[in-house]
């Protein structure tokens, strides 16, 4: 049965640089880098080294902690580099395209007519199993353990975020395939959750086998573990599988065409873009090839979103998990007077301080300056404004802070991510970097209950 949810707590940030609905000329990449550090928790084991051979799918490292799980290479080429940082730490493993496309071989057919066994080991040997991530945390999901639901978020609420439903448009039938696989894996629902703010795809909207879930409301309605916490909360001892809508395409098309096909479609966004539109490349593909002269001067990148993506230079590559790049102003420069409010009404804030609640729809050109520095972690009212949990944000950081694993669990540490943080650390008054303690959190408390 299909669950309306209306999210209340919560705000949209509109900038400048949304992408237009316009497919620009697709993006071949001269490299793609794949990076362990964007899998929390990930041990990685080479199976490559430098001047090896691949194809899109041949497997390039392991998690240590199960073998099972492969991380592949998205297209075909050579291992040019793989850099290490402290302890040998494998920060990047980079393949250089050599033009082919290339494919390693995997089974293919109807996942409504194969045994769950058949499916996971296909998703496994094929490397899309790294897609699906687990609550409590936000990790890649092991394999050996049964879901008591799968959630699927099916667009996306952040700041400049892309359309999903214009991305999916005419693919339903490989999101189809995605979803009966995902169906095998659980002994309970699959929870296809839709915006309810406009009209949802028809590839989302007329899924089947699934639940489809209505969720309305400003950011961050998009987050999945905010659909999660109001359809199906999490409690001590349960496991839950999430992914992104966009990644279950790739699971659609593994299993329909017997290859891990790595292309996906991402939004290039943000002020400092030239003509922001939506580009076709590949999983991990260099930033420099993307952009092609299409940004200007003084441009702060990201992969991914402004409030949780991760800085790149202008020649790194995306992230595992993003279907977006955005370029802002780096800033740098301070504000004559900048304790005083944004009395030109050009900048944000999410507390009164700032004149900017007087227009809550314009769209501004916001840049990468914290507006302030960390100070003493003052509880000021403002995290509670826009989490939309039954959690009290503060105490949990609090005690993340104070490393209090009994408090923390008490406190509902088992159901966030550092994601549902991110307006919090964009409203924090005292400047706390409240993202990278969830994370650290979540692993101590993991490393310590498993």
């Amino acid at each position: 049965m299909s669950i309306d949810v209306k999210i209340r707590k919560g705000v949209n940030i509109k900038l400048k640089g949304t992408a237009e609905k316009l497919y620009a000329n697709p993006v071949t990449t001269s490299d793609i880098v794949l990076k362990p550090t964007d899998f929390p928790g990930l041990t990685p084991k080479m199976m490559v080294k430098v001047g090896d051979k691949v194809k899109a799918g041949s497997p390039i490292f392991y998690n240590k902690e199960n073998e099972r799980i492969l991380f592949t290479s998205p297209i075909s080429g050579e291992v040019t580099e793989i850099n290490r940082g402290e302890k040998r730490r494998i920060l990047e493993v980079k393949v250089k395209a050599d033009g082919n496309m290339a494919y390693e071989t995997f089974k293919q057919g109807d996942p409504s007519s194969m045994s769950k066994e058949e499916i996971l080991d296909n998703m496994l040997k094929s490397g899309v199993w790294p897609f699906i991530r687990q609550r409590p945390y936000d990790i890649v999901a092991n394999p050996m353990d049964t879901p008591k639901a799968i959630h699927i978020t099916a667009f996306d609420s952040a700041p400049l975020a892309p359309d999903y439903g214009f991305i999916v448009h005419g693919q339903g039938e490989l999101l189809q395939f995605g979803l009966d696989a995902l169906t095998k894996l659980t002994s309970g629902a699959v929870h296809l959750n839709i915006t309810g703010n406009a009209n949802a795809d028809e590839a989302f909207s007329s899924a089947k086998n699934v639940q489809v879930n209505k969720i309305s409301g400003p950011h961050p309605a998009g987050n999945v573990g905010v659909q999660l916490h109001h359809i199906d909360p999490i409690n001590k001892g349960e496991v839950v599988w999430v992914l992104n809508a966009l990644d279950v395409l790739t699971i659609g098309k593994l299993f329909k065409e017997g290859k891990f096909d790595a292309s996906r479609t991402i939004a290039l966004t943000g002020s400092k873009v030239t003509t922001p539109k939506y580009i076709k490349t590949v999983l991990g593909a260099n930033v420099a090839d993307i952009l092609k002269g299409n940004v200007e001067e003084g441009g702060r990148f990201i992969s991914g979103n402004p409030l949780t993506g991760t800085q790149v230079n202008d020649n790194g590559h995306l992230s595992f998990y993003n279907y977006q790049l955005t370029v802002i102003p780096a800033g740098g420069d301070y504000r004559f007077m900048g304790w005083l409010p944004f009395l030109g009404f050009t900048g944000k804030s999410l507390s009164r301080t700032s004149f900017s609640f007087l227009s809550p729809n314009k769209e501004r050109d916001l840049d990468a300056n914290m507006n302030g520095e960390e100070r003493a972690f003052v509880m000021a009212g403002e995290y509670e404004k826009v989490f939309p949990m039954n959690i009290y944000p503060v105490h949990l950081v609090k005690s993340m802070i104070t490393e209090d694993i009994d408090l923390m669990e008490n406190l509902g540490v088992y159901e966030v991510a550092p994601e549902d943080f991110a307006l919090c650390e964009f409203g924090c008054t005292s400047k706390i970097e409240t993202q990278k303690i969830v994370r650290d959190a979540l692993d101590l408390v993991r490393s310590e209950t498993s």
